[in-house]
């Protein structure tokens, strides 16, 4: 199980990690020329957030298990991401946009967050 949780959050954490990093690094208009056209309907501020937001879940699915130090933070992290994905599914939804890769890491960031609360339990 543990080998699981690794893989799964090891996935999870580089998509995440790499896909944050990019959104906070890059302004909202060149992030909006690059095909995010979701970015039109949220501030630069919020885009941001969202971004420290999946960076720090990317974070708190490897370092608490690699350190020893609270791993309960690893399936929390996993819950956090899930959530976040959650809303970007309804925001392409809504949109009309294809949301197939927010459904795949949704899907990763729960079962990241459930082999998570096994081990960890």
């Amino acid at each position: 199980m543990l080998i699981a949780l690794w893989i799964v959050g090891g996935l999870l954490a580089i998509a995440m990690l790499g896909a944050g990093v990019m959104k906070l690094v890059t302004p909202k208009t060149a992030l909006a020329e690059k095909g995010m056209a979701w970015t039109e309907d949220f501030s630069a501020g919020a885009i941001k957030a969202i971004a420290a937001l999946e960076v720090l879940g990317a974070l708190g699915l490897i370092l608490p298990l690699l350190t020893g130090i609270a791993p309960i933070l690893t399936p929390l992290a996993g819950t956090g991401l899930a959530i976040i994905m959650i809303g970007a599914i309804v925001v392409h939804v809504r949109r009309k946009e294809a949301f197939a890769p927010a459904l795949v890491l949704a899907l990763l960031a729960a079962a990241s967050a459930v082999l998570g609360f096994l081990f960890v339990l």
